[in-house]
């Protein structure tokens, strides 16, 4: 019962920052004067990226909590992470060439920021791969999450990939005090929209994989 007003308090949170976030893009915020329209995609593409990033950081320490522990709640939370994470970052990588077209003239360029993003994507595809074809359960959630602790080298390299290397890619203009009031604003409503519906997704697809698992290993002990 507990869980479940849990679960209502997000939705009711998540769905009252969402309609802040969307009114502040669309009517609040200042359009941009060189870019244009086509800037407010700023205040989606960020918030994806970071959401992307806390997931693949939540798989990380899951992962690390499953080897350890060898307790199934872990990797249940690991698992559903990395769909989330994959589901964002596949976003990311969707609306940042939308802006690369406009900004840069072209949809892609093989710049270490979109690079060390689509290497990413590949990394948590595979984790999800191991983790359902696996013919034995247990050995696929443990070698998925060796992928899963591994693989999130690459989130650091992502995001300094603008200081390893010259890149195409913005500077983050947030932390050197290039925004307007208003765009910060809009950005930081917008980040915890994303953020928030990131949790309710996390607690959602834990509890379903949770409940699948028991399901099968009812079915297991009434066929033997």
């Amino acid at each position: 019962m507990q869980g479940r007003l849990i679960d209502y308090s997000l939705i009711g949170v998540c769905f009252t920052l969402m309609i802040a976030a969307i009114s502040l893009i669309s009517v609040y915020v200042p359009t941009e004067e060189q870019m244009g329209v086509v800037q407010r995609i700023f205040y989606f593409h960020v918030p994806l990226a970071w959401v992307a990033f806390l997931a693949f950081f939540v798989v990380f320490i899951m992962s690390l909590l499953y080897i350890w522990k060898g307790d199934e709640k872990w990797d249940f939370r690991a698992y559903a992470s990395a769909e989330i994470g994959v589901v964002f970052t596949t976003m990311v990588l969707i609306t940042g060439p939308i802006w690369a077209k406009s900004a840069w003239g072209t949809w892609w360029t093989w710049d270490m920021r979109l690079t060390t993003t689509l290497v990413l994507w590949f990394i948590y595809v595979a984790y999800l791969m191991v983790r359902s074809f696996a013919s034995d359960e247990e050995r696929g959630a443990r070698f998925a999450a060796v992928v899963g602790i591994i693989g999130f080298i690459d989130v650091p390299v992502v995001a300094l990939a603008i200081v390893l290397s010259r890149t195409q890619h913005p500077s983050p203009i947030v932390f050197e005090g290039g925004l307007a009031s208003s765009m910060l604003l809009t950005l930081l409503v917008s980040v915890a929209a994303f953020t928030v519906f990131y949790v309710l997704l996390l607690r959602l697809r834990a509890s379903t994989r949770q409940m699948t698992s028991e399901i099968m290993k009812l079915r297991q002990e009434l066929e033997i």
